[in-house]
């Protein structure tokens, strides 16, 4: 789990806008994910945090997976996720997880994954705010999960669709009243 968390507490958002002289804590929302690295207008990088928050997820489930069976590579992977959220290396401000959360499905349960994969999209695509796309994503993922017979693995995507969710209630508040913004807004 300490390996999970670790690994899933590196900041690629900030390392990677930083290459490009850009301190990503400085921008938009502040978050160090892929939507607030949309906002810096560089679509890589955008994309490549994507795949490497993703990457993180799915390589500490698999890895542990592979040492101490599928209950240690479901721990590892909500440790990677809680690396992510709270990382210890920014004070414990991390990103909102659904990178995180989508590569921690995809690899424990590959369906499962492809369902909240196809949720987030078309969450996004459909209303063009990134957070009901990446709120839709959480909850379909445990749903899937427990509807695939993943029962423990349901569980544990539960918990971290219980975190996404809280760290979206800015985002939850935002829409509630109007203000978030969407997807290609200025």
């Amino acid at each position: 789990m300490l390996a999970g968390y670790l690994l899933g507490s590196i900041p690629f958002g900030l390392l990677l806008t930083r290459m490009v002289g850009v301190d990503i804590r400085q921008v938009g929302s502040g978050n160090i994910g892929t939507t607030n690295v949309l906002r810096t207008g560089n679509k890589g990088l955008a994309a490549a945090t994507l795949l490497l928050d993703a990457g993180k997820g799915a390589a500490a489930v698999l890895l542990a997976r592979y040492f101490g069976g599928l209950e240690a590579g479901m721990l590892a992977g909500v440790a990677a996720f809680l690396g992510h959220c709270y990382p210890v290396w920014l004070k414990f401000r991390g990103g909102k997880g659904v990178a995180t959360l989508l590569g921690v499905t995809l690899a424990a349960v590959p369906l499962a994954g492809l369902i909240a994969l196809v949720a987030w999209l078309v969450g996004a695509l459909v209303t063009r705010y990134s957070s009901v796309g990446g709120i839709l994503a959480a909850v379909a993922a445990p749903l899937a999960a427990w509807g695939l017979g993943a029962p423990h693995s349901a569980i544990a995507l539960a918990v971290m669709s219980v975190v996404l969710v809280w760290k979206h209630r800015e985002n939850i508040g935002r829409l509630r009243s109007g203000t978030e913004s969407r997807i290609g807004s200025k």
